[in-house]
Order: C-alpha cells, then structure tokens, then sequence
C-alpha cells in the first residue's frame, strides 16, 4: 500500500475516534492485566460483567493470593477457559508479589514470564496502561491489516511487524485500538460493513 494511503487511513480513523481506548473496563494496570487474561477467547461484555464483581472484592495481587483458585473460579465461572485462567491468574499474581513488589513490570520480557500472558497481552498492557507505541495484533487486527493491505502476512507476528513498520509515527499509540474497534464493528469478518466504512476507498482489496 502506498505510505500516503496509510497515513489518510489513520487519519481518518483518528478524526472519528481522536481518543480510542480498550472496551474493557479497569482502573490500574493490575486490573487490566486480569481483565486481558480472561479476554482470551471471550468477549469484553462477559469479563466486563466478571471483573464488575471480581474486582470489588480482589483487585491487587495481594488480594487475588488471598482470594486463591477457588474464590477466582467462582467469580469467573461463565467466561470460557475459567479454570486455566484462574490458575494463571493465581500463578501471575505470586510471581507479581515475589518478584515485583506487587506492581506490574514495565518490560515486554517480564510481562511474558507471567502466566497466561503471551506477545499479544504484552503489548496491550504495554499500549494501553504505560503507552508506549506497541501494536497488539487480535483477530481483528489481523484481519484488517490483510483485508485491506495495511500490512498484510500470513502470521499475527508478520502483520504486528508490518504495522509497527508502516504506520506513521505519530499514529503509532492508538493504531491498534482504532484497528480493533474498526474491525470488529465496520470490517466484520463475514458481512463487512463496507457501504458504511469511512477508509473503504483506500481499502485494496475489499470485502471478501
């Protein structure tokens, strides 16, 4: 794709969202790293409604050991995956306390030593609670990026690289919430939403 293609397309994107931010809910870095946890294969509604709860009751490291398994699996139990999750979650929360005073790191290296917590989690802690400029490529995301030849790749790390290549610096920090949010409610993956999309003449390959 043409560098002046990309640059409208974010532009644009920017004009309709100037602010984009993640749809779950959470009001620390802790919070947001139990809520990416149990995000996986789940939607932001069902974690939203959990952590509601969850984190009323439990929303530091601390509090979550002293809460265990059990107490996290009955907090968590309508989420899919919710006895690995919580298991993870219980084996993060005591690598947290022991290695990092309870606070969360602030290097990808370290954010991926936690249980349950891969490249992709990494770098939306990394984006959304210390931002910095990383792109965190979901399904969406990498639907999008070759659907419309942003940076398009046959892997999640393919597309993650090509995007953090090609997207204009100063459109770097919020690239992929406004990647996220425009590919799950406009460029959906089986009916896209193309009458109504705002960068679909710059898109390269259109609706499939």
């Amino acid at each position: 794709m043409d560098q002046a293609n990309r640059y409208e397309i974010f532009r644009r994107l920017r004009e309709a969202l100037p602010e984009p931010t993640t749809e779950l809910h959470y009001s620390s870095p802790f919070e947001l790293l139990i809520a990416v946890i149990l995000s996986a294969q789940s939607t932001d509604r069902s974690v939203n409604a959990a952590t509601a709860k969850l984190f009323a009751v439990a929303n530091t490291a601390a509090q979550m050991l002293e809460l265990g398994e059990t107490g996290v699996k009955g907090y968590i139990e309508n989420i899919g995956l919710y006895n690995n999750k919580a298991r993870n979650i219980i084996a993060a929360c005591q690598i947290l306390l022991d290695k990092h005073g309870g606070e969360l790191p602030r290097t990808r290296a370290e954010l991926e030593e936690l249980p349950g917590v891969g490249r992709k989690t990494a770098n939306v802690i990394l984006n959304t609670a210390f931002g910095e400029p990383t792109i965190a490529v979901d399904t969406h995301v990498f639907r999008l990026a070759n659907r419309s030849g942003l940076a398009p790749g046959r892997t999640v790390r393919e597309v993650e690289e090509g995007l953090t290549a090609t997207t204009p610096e100063e459109f770097l920090r919020h690239a992929h919430h406004w990647l996220i949010l425009h590919g799950r409610y406009t460029c959906t993956a089986r009916r896209p939403r193309c009458g109504e999309c705002i960068i679909a003449d710059l898109c390269e390959n259109g609706a499939d």
